[in-house]
């Protein structure tokens, strides 16, 4: 009986295995030929799916014998709806056709960098940037691109997050998205705290190293980031996101799209939520966002409305870590007070139109609003009534001068304005010009409030201790255009031409009156040639001019009468870049000369504060190597270089003297010394392999070398170098009923690194016992040790 029973189990386990089918084919781009990655293919009934990779290939198995429906869609194609019966021997091939309806690249391909365009840049597609989105911000997300830098006040890599590239700073990087300018008009920063999980709805982006291509907003003066939003879904959608990990860390996120309804109409929507309590004491993050869009699409218009919106609330840990602390408390947050938390929203609206003209004309056109808000809370101990233009309290016969406060700093602006763009593209395609430009306003309000006082003395709540306006006028017209000379040599104009109108009257938070206005005009040429080899190899070179205005500090901080120049930055690109089949690679040379770069040399101001000043001349002049190679179906290995010098030909440092008995400063001039956190080396490397389709299994290693923390070279003020290593696996399947239902595994820093990205310095002369002794304090912004993120996303 037990044998009949076996057997039985044994007939019916072959029979299941026999009724089980797979199916495997490619997708095809049906006019070039191209494999189309991140095709959709489904089958209606029984409910499984497949993503195309890279090659175009798919496979789906457990599928039931016998007739199914199968459904292959892809942005930018009609969706294909065809029978089949399996078992099905050959592999299935399957050709889209692109459709008439008209696609949105020409929002971004006004400011964006062209396969022949002599400059220096990095496209990464939606696919690539997921595969580390699981809640970090975005200058984390991008931190194995070529010559980045990244780093996190909490440690963790979200709430107060930023980036350099080639040692610019991210107020020196320009950031536009879909071609609307991003950087705070007067601190020209971008703050992705304020975007929280704004990648999950990023199309792709644009990295452009150098001057670039002329943009709107704030000037480019080390690189430009250039963001697309999702682009149209032609199918329904929904996506759950959910991830979890060290510091409990929470990451929620809900996408759904209806796909084009009466083919023409499609609406989008994001919901996010992201918590973590950080690696630095108590610097948690809270952080909502959502994003909306909702565009009418035809065969030669498209217009689109994007509202998206992000609301933080984080704990400061920008003072940083004393160096004492560095081996035995390193997670050490000086703030202690539980409110003492920066609170901030923004608001972004976006109606964004592109068309076509005919078979030669494209046009671009967008309107923007921004509405942000926000203040950051201080709990001040024994600060003095002056400070805040408040007289003295007797109390009992005695005068009282100080008193502990709770102070909020406040940010009220608006900035709004409108971008637009046309393009000719000539019959034979030998020439291609770009009209373009842009206007903006920006009106911010700085107010700070005393909302507690430990003795009042003569205040009410919310009491305004300084009161300031700023308003500022940003417009620019550029003209660009390609021409192919001859088969495979093109050559490539960009003229700009940029004016600012920058007013600012009221108090200043040091109580000092700052009333000032200042204009600007600015051109900034690029001129370049390529040549593309019929191999595919593309040689380059070009040289751009950048010019860019002083930030608001500048103005603020300095005597009116002593306004900084503004910086210019003469910049040399050139380079090779290919894609052979499985290779790929760029090598490139930069030399950026600065004159009048504006950077702290310790000068103060007549109330103590530091100012920035120019130095005449100073450069960043390196080689950048990357490149990729698919060793084979399993094995995937990549990385990047970058070697730099970057150097100020001289300066002056000024340092505080407290060994006599009234204050001075001491100079001391510097000759050749290195550029503040740009270190000489960076480096990246990643290996992905693959066992099976399903699985990746990741290995990211990341160098940067020595970064001194001031202009000084000095060996006591400086950023120990580092190499720290992550591991990423990712695996993916297509259970009954879903598209895809995908797991993904971070395990940051590996070894345990101890490592310090970012942190500042000063230095000051007390009296000594012979002489006067110089002491010098550093702080440092730690990043967490070994740490990991687990993430679960399925997709409907």
């Amino acid at each position: 009986m037990k044998k009949v029973l076996f057997s039985l189990a044994f007939c019916l386990a072959a029979i299941s295995s026999w009724a089980q089918q797979s199916l495997s084919g490619k997708v095809l781009d049906a006019k070039s030929g191209e494999p189309l990655f991140g095709a959709s293919v489904w089958t209606e009934k029984q409910g499984r799916g497949a993503v195309t990779d890279e090659n175009g290939n798919f496979t789906i198995s457990k599928l039931q014998t016998g007739e199914i429906q199968l459904r292959v869609s892809f942005v930018g194609f009609e969706t294909l709806q065809q029978s089949l019966t399996l078992p099905k021997s050959e592999e299935l091939t399957v050709r889209l056709n692109p459709t008439e309806l008209l696609t949105e690249e020409f929002i971004v391909s006004a400011t964006r960098a062209s396969a022949t365009t002599p400059t220096t840049f990095q496209t990464i597609d939606k696919a690539e940037l997921s595969k580390r989105n699981l809640g970090q911000d975005i200058p984390i997300l991008l931190n194995f691109t070529p010559s980045v830098v990244t780093n996190s006040d909490a440690g963790a890599g979200i709430g107060y997050t930023s980036m350099s590239i080639r040692g610019s700073d991210q107020s020196r990087i320009n950031v536009t998205v879909n071609g609307i300018p991003m950087n705070d008009a007067e601190s020209h920063g971008v703050f992705y705290v304020n975007m929280p999980d704004f990648a999950s709805s990023v199309d792709n982006l644009q990295i452009q190293r150098g001057v670039g291509t002329s943009t709107n907003g704030a000037a480019t003066f080390g690189a430009s980031l250039n963001f697309q939003t999702d682009t149209r879904q032609d199918e329904p959608y929904a996506e759950i996101s959910n991830s979890a990990g060290s510091f409990n860390t929470w990451r929620h996120t809900v996408k759904a799209g209806t796909g084009l309804l009466n083919n023409r109409f499609a609406v989008d929507a994001r919901l996010s939520k992201i918590t973590s309590d950080g690696y630095v004491d108590r610097a948690f993050s809270d952080l909502k966002s959502f994003f909306v869009s909702g565009g009418y699409y035809g065969e030669n218009h498209v217009v689109k409305l994007n509202v998206f919106s992000g609301k933080e609330q984080t704990y400061q840990a920008w003072y940083g870590l004393p160096e004492s602390k560095l081996e035995d408390d390193r997670t050490f947050n000086y703030y202690t007070y539980d409110n003492e938390t920066d609170n901030y929203q923004q608001d972004h609206y976006q109606l964004i139109y592109t068309g076509k003209i005919g078979s030669n004309w494209k046009t671009n056109a967008a309107l923007h609003y921004t509405y942000g808000r926000g203040y950051y809370e201080q709990f001040r101990a024994d600060d003095d009534f002056a400070s805040y233009g408040l007289p003295d309290v007797e109390i009992g016969g005695e005068m009282i001068s100080s008193t502990d406060i709770i102070r909020r700093r406040w940010l009220d602006n608006d900035f709004f304005g409108g971008i637009a763009s046309i393009n000719y593209i000539s019959d034979d395609g030998k020439w291609d010009v770009i009209l373009g430009g842009g206007a903006n306003r920006y009106d911010g309000d700085h107010f700070g409030e005393i909302t507690w006082a430990r003795i009042a003395g003569e205040t009410n709540i919310r009491d305004r201790y300084y009161d300031n306006n700023a308003v500022k006028d940003d417009r620019n017209i550029y003209l660009k255009a390609t021409h192919e000379i001859i088969s495979g040599l093109y050559l490539f104009g960009d003229l700009q031409v940029r004016s600012i109108d920058y007013s600012f009257f009221g108090v200043n938070d040091d109580r000092r009156i700052v009333d000032g206005q200042e204009s600007y005009t600015f051109f900034n040429p690029k001129f370049g040639l390529s040549y593309e080899r019929s191999n595919g190899q593309v040689w380059y070179a070009s040289y751009a001019v950048a010019n860019r205005e002083p930030k608001r500090s500048d103005f603020t901080d300095n005597p009116i009468t002593e306004i900084p120049r503004p910086e210019r930055l003469n910049d040399i690109e050139a380079g090779v870049r290919a894609q052979k089949g499985k290779f790929n690679y760029n090598a490139n040379f930069y030399f950026m000369d600065y004159k009048d770069q504006l950077i702290l040399t310790g000068q103060i101001n007549d109330v103590g504060a530091y100012i920035r000043e120019n130095v005449a001349n100073s450069y960043r002049a390196g080689i950048e190597l990357s490149g990729a190679y698919q060793v084979s179906k399993m094995l995937t290995v990549g990385g990047n270089l970058t070697l730099s010098q970057n150097k100020i030909k001289e300066f002056t440092e000024y340092i505080d003297d407290y060994s006599t008995e009234e204050f001075q400063q001491e100079a001391l001039t510097y000759e050749n010394a290195d550029i503040a956190f740009s270190p000489n080396t960076i480096a990246s490397a990643i290996v992905e392999f693959k066992p099976v389709d399903n699985l990746s299994l990741n290995w990211m290693s990341k160098y940067v070398g020595k970064q001194f923390l001031d202009n000084t070279s000095n060996d006591a003020r400086y950023l120990d170098s580092f190499f720290t290593n992550d591991i990423r696996i990712s695996y993916q399947v297509q259970p009954r009923f879903f598209k895809s239902l995908e797991l993904n595994l971070l395990v940051n820093n590996i070894f345990n690194e101890l490592y310090e990205p970012n942190g500042y310095t000063f230095s000051y002369f007390v009296p000594g016992e012979r002489q006067k002794e110089l002491v010098t304090e550093n702080y440092f912004y730690p990043m967490a040790g070994t740490n990991f993120l687990l993430g679960l996303n399925l997709k409907f």
